[in-house]
């Protein structure tokens, strides 16, 4: 996975900053032994993909600040994931064990309002179709890849990542905690159209606005 998303050198410097302190450019190079070049030019499309971040660490006295990178909790999740693929599901699968699908269903509930009151606190916007564009604007800052386009009245959109894939088990339930979610940040309902886990490429859904009650005069 992580070769797909970094190049070798790329991800040479990632496992230097991994677990350690953050590194100024001359320590990577040294490091690495690569050129300042180099180094700068894997640094710049580390902090563009979100997988380096870069502070500024003043100097005593007179001197110029210098740069300290560090690696991204964003790059330690895509890039390193371990056996989250396997813990994850792993969890879900003891909550069923031990609270039976009742439990289940109050952790979703739990863990969707959680996501409601994070995302409603960045919104703005009080019309529908204009919450839910904010709403996919925050997804794509976060990494994720949406699409949308609008067809006679109806608002189609496409998941085409999913944050929730290492939550995934037969059952589908985590599944449900994208659909509720974005109707109660939306302010109405949403459909999903395709599912990824029943064969489709990724999940669809649509935001039906034709039905809404006018106003009356």
């Amino acid at each position: 996975m992580a070769n797909s998303l970094v190049t070798a050198a790329g991800m040479k410097i990632l496992k230097i900053l991994v677990g350690n302190a953050p590194q100024t450019v001359s320590e990577l190079i040294k490091k690495t032994g690569v050129t300042r070049t180099a180094i700068t030019e894997q640094l710049n499309e580390l902090m563009a993909a979100g997988f380096v971040q870069r502070s500024v660490q003043p100097l005593a006295g007179r001197g110029r600040p210098r740069y300290l990178y560090s690696i991204t909790h964003t790059a330690l999740i895509a890039l390193f994931p371990g056996s989250a693929h396997l813990v994850v599901p792993a969890i879900w699968r003891a909550i069923r064990k031990i609270g039976g699908q009742k439990l289940i269903q109050q952790v979703i509930q739990e863990v969707t309002q959680e996501l409601v009151i994070y995302y409603s606190e960045k919104i703005t916007a009080s019309q529908p179709e204009k919450r839910l564009r904010q709403l996919l604007e925050l997804w794509q800052q976060e990494g994720c890849v949406v699409d949308m386009s609008e067809r006679n009245g109806r608002i189609i959109f496409q998941k085409r990542s999913c944050p929730f894939l290492s939550m995934y088990e037969a059952s589908g339930d985590i599944c449900y905690v994208d659909r509720e979610l974005i109707s109660a940040i939306v302010g109405h309902p949403v459909r999903r159209v395709t599912y990824r886990h029943e064969g489709a490429p990724c999940c669809t859904f649509e935001l039906d606005l034709s039905a809404r009650k006018r106003p009356s005069r």
